[in-house]
């Protein structure tokens, strides 16, 4: 992280102020149209964004899969505001969400009479998404049942509401999100194998944070500044704070870190942001800490150097035993491959051999 390297007077000063989101480097490559408003510059999620670009002007449908909490609605949102359609409506749906009973009729709409409690026509989902997008969000929590119905939609972009015999046009596009592995849920009969190549035109894989470390830093500071003005309590990050939210690896990927971040403004003193004020499991103050035990002698110890030895340890380790291959060694660290290269710069270790 190229921009932290040289900012040795806010290091010594013990709080380190992150770099504004707008002025992080795209190293290599233009910042896609879509992604305007969206935080980051690593090269995993530019490559997202640039496959967004490619797609947004077309009819096509797209996939998007992630962890939860990677920002699959953001990307979703992103394909609707690039394309023809952005005038139009973008109406989601959270597939897990609603009861199976109810989940045709929010779907497909019905006609007044269609069922008990039908007092009235209701033009569900889809003919409110007209001329726009539907986002079909945790589609593989869809039943078997409607997958069936979905797919008719998606072969003709037609459709009958609940109880009504005749078809209308749906002009829409669709873009659905999961954080389920598809193809496993195809091979276990949970998901319909032709639903899934028709949803699966164009694939977007969003990265875990955790993969793309280098963003953590914007990310950071975007939220503070968002955080603070909605609560009205601003703050700044110690350096301890900061070195722990970098060590974290975030299952809970953005919104953990959104999360964090607003515990952590709620909680500080003085507008310094220390790791008290994180959650245990990060700073490390939790009884199951991953972190090795040590102890500390009795001169005392330069923790900076120590820190740094036991990172250049496993840092090594790791390419030791991927036999110097800096993919591999990065899925170990959990880290981006590009994170790794660059601290092995920073680093300036030497002996690594191209791979």
């Amino acid at each position: 992280m190229d921009q932290f390297e040289n900012n040795d007077d806010a290091r010594e000063s013990g709080v380190i102020r992150v770099g504004s989101p707008q002025e992080a480097p795209l190293a290599n490559h233009s910042r896609p149209r879509s992604m305007e408003g969206v935080i980051g510059a690593s090269e995993s999620i530019v490559d997202v964004y640039s496959m967004v670009d490619r797609v947004a002007d077309t009819q096509c449908t797209v996939l998007v899969t992630g962890e939860s909490g990677t920002g699959k609605e953001l990307v979703a949102r992103a394909v609707h505001n690039t394309s023809p359609r952005a005038s139009h409506p973008f109406v989601a749906v959270n597939c897990g969400a609603i009861p199976e009973a109810l989940l045709e009729s929010e779907l497909f709409g019905h006609i007044r009479g269609a069922f008990t409690g039908a007092v009235a026509n209701k033009i569900g989902r889809i003919g409110a998404a007209q001329g726009g997008t539907l986002f079909l969000d945790e589609v593989g929590e869809l039943p078997l049942s409607l997958q069936v119905k979905l797919l008719r939609l998606l072969q003709s972009y037609e459709y009958s509401p609940v109880g009504e015999t005749k078809t209308i046009k749906a002009d829409i596009r669709i873009v659905a999100a999961t954080n389920v592995d598809l193809e496993e849920a195809v091979a276990a009969g949970k998901f319909r194998e032709d639903l899934y190549y028709r949803l699966n035109v164009i694939h977007l894989q969003l990265p875990p944070l955790r993969e793309r470390k280098e963003d953590l830093a914007l990310l950071i500071d975007w939220f503070i500044e968002k955080t603070s003005s909605r609560i009205g309590r601003s703050g700044e990050l110690s350096n301890a704070a900061f070195d722990a939210m970098m060590t974290w690896n975030w299952p809970g990927n953005v919104r953990e870190l959104e999360n964090t971040i607003e515990r952590a403004l709620l909680l500080c003193r003085d507008g310094i942001i220390e790791a008290r004020d994180l959650p245990a499991k990060i700073c490390g103050q939790a009884g199951n800490d991953r972190a090795a035990a040590a102890n500390l002698p009795d001169g005392g110890v330069d923790l900076r150097n120590a820190v740094d030895a036991f990172e250049n340890n496993l840092i090594r380790q790791a390419l030791e035993r991927t036999g110097w291959n800096k993919n591999q060694a990065a899925r170990l660290l959990g880290l981006n491959r590009t994170t790794l290269v660059e601290m092995l710069k920073r680093k300036r270790m030497g002996g690594i051999k191209a791979a």
